[in-house]
């Protein structure tokens, strides 16, 4: 997709020679703080903003000379509700059609097909003002659905909803992939990548921190177990267990500590009745926290 994608502001350097590819047909996930740089990166991807230099194309096909028939290729779920008040549920998709000039003939089929998949069918006639915001969100993301596309992007694509909400749209994107569209996300939620995308790139200040299989992330970046401890640790524990800086980390009054074996964490749980503990398997989120550091960002 990208070869040394770079853009400059003035002094900034919000993206910073990214290299990045994905498969036809994978879930591939973009994840970082605020301001690493992911939405500058999608937008140089959706040609909404010139990058400085670098190489990028889609479907073997360079966005500078074939920006027009990448879009007709490609849907946009965008984070902001940006759907029109003024038209019904079924209008919304039908102008959004006309844009990519699909016939009347074409959306007239096309249209129920979207709204039964994403459950809005009885809602047709409705305005968007009496939709819930799970709804809207599912409505966008039939709109996403209008040209057929064969990459999707979804920039926070569940940001805001309630669970069950949530999983239904996650549902959706399963189904997705399984028809063989290609699917680029942006999540903040480590559980939804870890549940949707087949490989994830960790971006921080620009920079490409890492990259694989949500579950080979974990094993590489993170030993099997953790323990939080909340509340002041004795100075001899870490001696004692033969810690190491690099399998421990302090956030506020939480230690997190690391280990490959279980025992030797829940012996550690046992000396220290006084304090909060909870014993648990490493995630995504350990090792997003572990590379990208636990210092909250303005």
């Amino acid at each position: 997709m990208c070869r040394g994608l770079r853009k400059v502001y003035g002094d900034l350097e919000a993206v910073s020679g990214l290299d990045l590819d994905v498969p036809r047909g994978n879930c591939f996930g973009l994840l970082g703080p605020n301001g690493a740089g992911k939405t500058t990166t999608l937008r140089m991807v959706l040609g909404q903003s010139p990058r400085t230099s670098g190489v990028l194309s889609i479907f073997g096909e360079s966005i500078d000379s074939n920006l027009r028939e990448i879009r007709q290729r490609t849907g946009i779920v965008p984070q902001a509700d940006n759907l029109d008040p003024d038209f019904t549920v079924a209008e919304n998709l039908r102008i959004y059609g006309l844009y990519f000039r699909i016939t009347s003939s074409v959306l007239e089929h096309r249209i129920p097909k979207l709204l039964k998949l994403v459950e809005l069918d009885h809602r047709a006639t409705d305005r968007i003002s009496t939709l819930s915001g799970g709804m809207k969100r599912r409505l966008i993301l039939a709109r996403a659905l209008i040209n057929d596309p064969d990459l999707l992007v979804f920039d926070e694509p569940t940001t805001g909803l309630d669970p069950q909400a949530r999983h239904m749209i996650w549902s959706l994107i399963h189904r997705l992939k399984r028809n063989g569209k290609t699917i680029l996300i942006t999540t903040h939620y480590m559980e939804e990548a870890e549940r949707l995308c087949d490989e994830i790139v960790i971006i921080d200040h620009g920079k490409l921190l890492a990259q694989g299989a949500p579950g080979e992330m974990v094993r590489i970046h993170c030993q099997k177990e953790v323990l939080e401890i909340r509340g002041e640790l004795p100075d001899r524990l870490f001696d004692n267990l033969g810690y190491k800086r690099n399998r421990f980390e302090q956030a506020g009054d939480t230690y997190y500590l690391y280990s490959d074996d279980t025992t030797e964490l829940l012996e550690t749980a046992a000396v220290l009745p006084e304090l909060a503990c909870l014993h648990r398997q490493s995630g995504l989120e350990d090792v997003f926290l572990r590379l990208t550091g636990r210092e909250l960002r303005h």
